[in-house]
């Protein structure tokens, strides 16, 4: 494992890429209602991205990915492909925001509710997104990588959740994925330790029910074997040299830096 630590320099242009990912979400928020599609989110992202941002979509081609965004519903785990699909009153939807500014990334994704949205479904979106955070919380120098994973399993675990395992967080930078893997759940054999100047992303995936994963025929879209419902929070984290700094950040969040 060959984990990139970031120079000042780096960390300064992160900050930038990994913020306009977070204000994509903040713009995108009116419009996420039911009776609109999929795709005319992805469209109204995309030409936020490239015509405000001055940015890359990072999805839009990777690996043949073919939109600027993902967005998974309801069963839908994640990379969800954007298209016809409309919006329903009752859904919870992950919009999934990477962009490219001067050669970096920044990645998140944020759980929408369309509508009424049943009580356990709520209940679900909002244990996800405390587990993202108690797994930041986790994070300074020093700590092992591994408790990331144990403090979101903990949490989860007394809902009667499950934790995706087929995907994890991983290192971001220049690239899409780097190293290290960053899973959500505990173990013990990933005993790496945390450096001041590491950047990862923590994107829990949890489902209601059991954890096991189907692929779509599309080779992207995951969705829960037994079809129920699962959620997703994403965030790009920077070890500090006194705990973290979550840089994809959004106003709206109640959430500490340190």
């Amino acid at each position: 494992m060959s984990i990139s630590i970031k120079s000042a320099e780096e960390i300064k242009v992160m900050r930038v890429a990994c913020r306009l990912a977070a204000e994509v979400l903040d713009m995108i928020s009116p419009h996420v209602k039911a009776g609109v599609a999929t795709e005319e989110i992805d469209r109204i992202c995309h030409d936020f991205i490239v015509g405000e941002q001055h940015a890359v979509p990072a999805p839009l081609n990777y690996k043949g990915f073919p939109k600027s965004i993902c967005t998974s519903i309801n069963h839908v785990i994640c990379h969800g492909i954007p298209g016809p699909k409309r919006l329903k009153h009752g859904d919870i939807v992950n919009i999934d925001i990477t962009v490219i500014k001067d050669g970096f990334h920044g990645d998140t994704s944020k759980m929408f509710l369309v509508g009424d949205v049943k009580p356990y479904a709520r209940q679900l979106v909002a244990v996800t997104q405390e587990a993202m955070y108690l797994g930041i919380r986790e994070v300074r120098p020093g700590a092992a990588l591994n408790q990331i994973g144990a403090a979101i399993e903990r949490h989860i675990a007394k809902y009667g959740y499950s934790v995706v395992r087929e995907f994890c967080g991983h290192g971001i930078g220049r690239e899409f994925h780097e190293d290290p893997q960053v899973l959500h759940y505990f173990e013990p054999k990933l005993d790496v330790r945390l450096e001041s100047g590491m950047v990862f992303t923590i994107e829990p995936m949890i489902n209601q029910g059991k954890r096991h994963v189907q692929m779509l025929a599309d080779g992207w879209t995951a969705v829960t074997k037994d079809h129920k419902l699962s959620a997703q929070w994403e965030h790009t984290v920077l070890v500090t040299p006194d705990g973290y700094e979550v840089l994809t950040l959004r106003q709206e969040e109640d959430f500490g830096r340190t």
